[in-house]
Formats: C-alpha cells, sequence, structure tokens
C-alpha cells in the first residue's frame, strides 16, 4: 500500500479525521479500502469534488475489466469522500445511477456464492480429522464451532478464551465485535451440546487442552512439528476449510471462509428453524440476507418439477 496514501487523500480534501469521529465510526480495514478506492480514482485524473460526468466516465472506462461490484464499492468510496465532507454527491445523480444500471445490464451483476458447507457436508470434513495431534484437533474445533455459531472467518479468528463461558447446556460465546457491530457492543451466541461424534462444545474444550490454551486468542496456527504458534489469519481459516473439503471428496474450489456460516443457515432452514431464531445465531438484523441463504438453499425442496 502506497505510504502516502493518507498524505496524498488528505491534500486532495478526503480526509476521514474530522474531529477523529468519521475514522472511529469505520472498522479499520473499510477505511483502507476506502483510501485505496480513492487513490485509484485521483490517479486516474479524478478530482474531488467530482463531476456526475467524470465519475460516469470512470465507470464506463473500467466496466469491461472489472467486475459491477467493485465498480459499486469505488462508487461507494467516492460518495463517501464527498458526503464526509459536505459536498454534493454526484453518484446519486440521475447520469452516474443511468450508466451503472447499463453497466450491470450489459456485463452482468452476479456475484460469486461460495458453496454453502451445509450440515453433511461438515460430517464428512471431520470424519477425516479424527487425528489426536494439535492440528487436526484444532480443524475440527474450528469446523464445528465455524458452523454451529455460524460465524464468519474474521469472528472466528477474534475468539479468545475469555470469550468462551461454559454452561450447563453447551458454551456461552461473546462476540466483542463484528461485522455488524461496529461499535463492539457485543452479542452473546449460544453453542449447545451435541450428541455424537460432531459436538462443537466438546471439539473445543479438547483442543484447547490439547494445546495447552488458557487465555487468548483460540484459534492459533500449528507448525509441522506440532508446536502452537500465534493468532491464525483469516485467510487461514479459508485454506482449513478447503483442505478438509478437498480431504472429504468435495470440489475445494467451491468453499471459502463464509462457507461454514451460510452452511449453518441453509442446513437450519432445511430443518424448519424459524427464522428468528437462525437470526438470533448470525446476527442477522433482518431476513433480507437471510433469506438469500435459504432461497438458495432450499430449491430443491418441494420443487414444483418433483412432479416429473
Amino acid at each position: 500500500m502506497d505510504t502516502d496514501l493518507p498524505a496524498r487523500i488528505a491534500d486532495a480534501a478526503l480526509s476521514f479525521q474530522v474531529n477523529g469521529y468519521i475514522a472511529a465510526a469505520m472498522a479499520k480495514r473499510t477505511t483502507a479500502a476506502y483510501q485505496r478506492d480513492l487513490l485509484r480514482f485521483l490517479d486516474w485524473g479524478g478530482q474531488i469534488p467530482a463531476a456526475p460526468e467524470t465519475l460516469a466516465t470512470y465507470l464506463s472506462t473500467h466496466a469491461e475489466s472489472h467486475k459491477a461490484s467493485t465498480l459499486i464499492r469505488w462508487m461507494v468510496s467516492i460518495s463517501k469522500a464527498h458526503t464526509t465532507q459536505g459536498m454534493a454527491d454526484p453518484t446519486k445523480t440521475e447520469l452516474v445511477k443511468v450508466v451503472i444500471k447499463g453497466i450491470r445490464r450489459t456485463h452482468g451483476s452476479q456475484q460469486r456464492q461460495v458453496t454453502p458447507a451445509i450440515r453433511e457436508d461438515i460430517i464428512a470434513m471431520v470424519k477425516n480429522a479424527t487425528g489426536a495431534g494439535p492440528k487436526e484437533t484444532r480443524d475440527r474445533a474450528l469446523l464445528l464451532l465455524g458452523f454451529a455459531g455460524a460465524f464468519r472467518r474474521s469472528e472466528l479468528v477474534a475468539l479468545n478464551v475469555e470469550d468462551i463461558q461454559e454452561v450447563r447446556e453447551g458454551l456461552t460465546i461473546t462476540l466483542q465485535r463484528s461485522k455488524t457491530d461496529q461499535e463492539g457492543c457485543g452479542r452473546k451466541i449460544g453453542i449447545p451440546f451435541a450428541r455424537g461424534a460432531h459436538c462443537p462444545v466438546k471439539a473445543i474444550q479438547s483442543w484447547l487442552q490439547v494445546a495447552g490454551i488458557t487465555e487468548g486468542p483460540i484459534f492459533r496456527g500449528v507448525d509441522r512439528h506440532g508446536n502452537v504458534g500465534e493468532r491464525l489469519s483469516n485467510h487461514a481459516v479459508a485454506r482449513i476449510i478447503k483442505a478438509w473439503a478437498e480431504k472429504a471428496g468435495l470440489d475445494p474450489a467451491d468453499y471459502a471462509g463464509h462457507s461454514l456460516r451460510s452452511g449453518l443457515v441453509t442446513s437450519a432452514a432445511n430443518a424448519g428453524i424459524a427464522n428468528h431464531k437462525i437470526r438470533a445465531q448470525t446476527g442477522h438484523k433482518g431476513d433480507t440476507m437471510l433469506n438469500r441463504y435459504i432461497r438458495d438453499g432450499q430449491m430443491f425442496v418441494d420443487n414444483a418439477a418433483g412432479i416429473l
């Protein structure tokens, strides 16, 4: 990343440091993403404030080389640069709206969705992770807890021992911060005991015992000698899921870090769990995003073509 980026943005009147509060209102990664997008626009020749005609040309120039979802993200960054400075937002003009609509219709706007790791997939994955060594014990715990809690990968790697409380029914996990809780109010999630060999509670307890972890990060790296290291990264979670998907005979290209979260939603919906109960686990504020998972997961449930 350009080390001079903050200064360059400040020179262009794009600073997010208005009284220190604008920056504090957004996650660091979000702010960094906005800055990268704005730098791209400035390097292309754009200015702030941006004329609608300039922005429309910018989007059109990149329409064939970039996905519509990427262009829309750029628009959000440019919009923030204006609204946080009290400037008129060019992204809200009719010209820009029509241009982005035309781009989406011409080049398509469907986003790639990873395959949900449904209950049967998780069982197939952990069936192979039966070893008593640190790495397999960790991976088993990560897969089962990630699924049971419908956790994002960022939420999984952020978990500390101090966030977990053992209760009679299983575990109470406190998410200190998540994508939908940037203010850090915290949210509690219940992880119940499960019957059989796929209990996330017992899997976590086994991992902590094997690794000798009593405080700090729960999910940590394990080297080839079995030594437990520092906190796992987001990308490591995705690699773990892909690795065990492949061992289970699934196509690893179809799975990613989000597969655990979407897998719980899909599996719960197929099992007839009410939406409000699923939202209690996922933290979704409403049914709009939730229904995307449910709709895809229930595509073949009572399918009309079943009459054939």
